[in-house]
């Protein structure tokens, strides 16, 4: 183990616990999965995206990701960024991207395909990501939903490559 894995050995259960606090969970993002995967997995259960969702969170990159996104977003909700940050966060400025790029740090994980699927489930928002898009709730999930659909993508992406044995 390096040294950052000693100073910070509960970080994946910070990182479920930040989704949780937030409104998100495992059982959430599976279902993005399985929207994703169930057109080429005909015997797709949803206890598979589950397990793929978990490996996924497991992953170091994957967690320093979703604490510090939400971490942003927690503050953007509480005022506490200076300006203009703010303003950007607290209304998910689209020219931001600020938010995309973290959320490809996740993506990134398996591989290409995960960039389809992203790019997919962000553009119909399905589930779970039309609730964290929903600006009428007062949260500001700006970084959030673009966290959740990578994780989502990227579990899709690793569900795909060992249905075709390539991980």
């Amino acid at each position: 183990m390096n040294e950052q894995s000693n100073m910070f050995p509960q970080i994946g259960d910070i990182a479920k616990k930040a989704l949780e606090d937030r409104g998100v969970t495992i059982k959430n993002i599976a279902e993005l999965v399985y929207f994703l995967q169930k057109g080429y997995h005909p015997e797709l259960q949803l206890q598979e995206c589950i397990e793929n969702v978990e490996a996924v969170l497991k992953k170091r990159e994957v967690q320093n990701a979703v604490i510090t996104g939400v971490q942003l977003d927690v503050l953007a909700e509480k005022g506490l960024l200076e300006e203009p940050l703010l303003s950007i966060v607290k209304t998910d400025e689209g020219l931001y991207g600020v938010d995309e790029i973290l959320a490809f740090s996740i993506v990134n994980v398996y591989g290409s395909i995960g960039f389809t699927n992203y790019g997919y489930i962000d553009k119909l928002k399905p589930g779970i990501l039309k609730y964290l898009n929903d600006k009428s709730t007062g949260k500001v999930n700006t970084f959030l939903d673009d966290l959740v659909g990578a994780i989502a993508a990227a579990a899709s992406s690793r569900l795909a490559h060992r249905a075709a044995n390539v991980e």
